[in-house]
């Protein structure tokens, strides 16, 4: 039998992790016995907190029944459930679920069927994908490669498919002295029409496009009238229109979706984080009634399969989850709890020295941190301002979701918070306490 130690390839190697014992609502309590308030949900998963009992007592439940079956086989009670739970709670004409294990999972999922849609619609040559700058998708190949994050994709660039990029919708960064919101927010989706018409409207297949941008560019939220331009863009060149909800959908902005903020409807939407809160692995595609029809009524078969799509114990987890959102009226304590956040980071926050923007929706907020208030000046890479921030802040009992490149996808730091849904005001105040006294003392070290 080996000797050698056993080190889990996550993450920085050899670098030392702190390991979870228990955890309890928005508490996490460390090996030590150390209490920690998780203010990000993990990376904006956990919606419900942790160990919430409804969800453990249907995860317990399901185990009893039916733990696996073959997706392409077989279904189950609680699947079918959880498909009519989603298309319930989603604008017509989003009536179809496609089950996967996680959100690149998803987004492969929507690339792939946008393919599959054209062919089967007699349309074979539209194939080419466009995605936007400053964007993440995953970090399986296709969703990698439809990512516009420039650090995740140097590594692995040569291997990437040849997908292309246009334009963010971030006013605060990229807009024009002068220039106001609406101009900019037109002048960014047009952005998309000139690319559609470079590559030749015949080719492409389909624009893929966060709703509210997440750990990239830091909870950033398109201008008004920007999706409406977006979807007639889409509309008049035969482009399906797949929304990347993976982080902010299902509640997280307050919504059910973050696109009913946008007034439209996209042809996909993926979901993943908040569709089981983290308690199983889980991602879905939403799909519009005319590319199910298609197939449907072509070849009757999606040529695309994986092992644990429609897992029945992962399909437990989201109905309870989704279920214990609406039976509670979270998305109200969302609006609520979110404007909560948002006032009290804008009033401890809001003329700090090195608080360039506060930005966010509901629960998905973020505060970006430069060097220069008055020239938005980010501080130099070397000098992993996220970084010290995030250590600065599970010093002081905090997790929150630091990330680079939020100004050009190199420079730029910012802090993400996105508590639970069923956040209380104590906890918002106390997540303003200490997120405060953590963005003083990474600055400091």
């Amino acid at each position: 039998m080996s000797s050698h130690s056993s080190e889990i390839l996550h993450g920085l190697i050899g670098a030392p992790k702190i390991q979870i014992v228990s955890s309890s609502g928005i508490m996490l309590r460390d090996a030590q016995g150390r209490d920690i308030i998780d203010a990000s949900g993990g990376a904006a998963v956990a919606c419900l907190g942790h160990s919430h009992p409804k969800v453990i007592e249907a995860i317990s439940k399901q185990l009893e029944s039916v733990s696996y079956i073959h997706g392409l086989t077989f279904s189950t009670e609680v699947l079918e459930q959880l498909a009519q739970h989603l298309s319930d709670h989603a604008p017509d004409p989003l009536n179809h679920s496609l089950f996967v294990s996680g959100g690149s999972e998803a987004v492969e999922s929507a690339i792939k069927l946008a393919r599959q849609f054209h062919i089967e619609a007699n349309e074979p040559q539209r194939h080419h994908v466009i995605a936007r700058r400053q964007s993440y998708h995953g970090n399986t190949f296709g969703a990698l490669s439809a990512s516009g994050h420039r650090a995740r994709r140097e590594l692995y660039e040569p291997m990437l498919l040849p997908f292309s990029h246009v334009d963010p919708c971030f006013f605060y960064r990229y807009g024009l002295p002068g220039e106001s919101a609406e101009e900019y927010a037109l002048r960014a989706a047009n952005s998309l029409e000139t690319e559609i018409l470079s590559r030749g409207p015949e080719h492409v297949a389909a624009f893929l496009a966060e709703t509210v941008v997440g750990a990239t560019l830091g909870a950033a939220t398109a201008e008004a009238g920007y999706f409406r331009r977006i979807r007639e863009i889409c509309d008049q060149y035969g482009v399906l229109l797949i929304l990347d909800e993976v982080m902010s959908g299902l509640g997280r902005t307050g919504y059910h979706h973050a696109f009913e903020a946008e007034g439209i409807v996209p042809d996909m939407v993926t979901l993943a984080k908040g569709l089981a809160g983290g308690y199983q692995p889980i991602g879905a595609v939403l799909v519009a009634d005319r590319i199910f029809d298609a197939l449907d009524q072509g070849s009757r078969f999606f040529q695309h399969a994986l092992t644990y799509s429609g897992h029945p114990v992962a399909a437990a987890a989201a109905l309870s989850v989704q279920k214990t959102i609406v039976e509670e009226g979270l998305l109200d304590n969302v609006t609520q709890m979110g404007n909560r956040l948002k006032r009290g980071l804008t009033e401890r926050l809001g003329e700090h020295a090195y608080v360039a923007d506060i930005r966010g929706r509901g629960l998905l907020q973020a505060i970006e941190i430069v060097a220069d208030r008055s020239s938005k000046q980010p501080f130099d890479p070397d000098q992993r301002i996220y970084e010290r921030i995030r250590v600065a802040a599970l010093e002081n009992d905090l997790m929150v979701y630091p990330s680079p490149g939020c100004a050009d996808g190199v420079r730029g730091d910012h802090v993400l918070l996105a508590p639970p849904y069923n956040v209380t005001a104590p906890e918002i105040d106390l997540i303003l306490e200490k997120v405060t006294e953590a963005i003083d003392l990474g600055l400091r070290l």
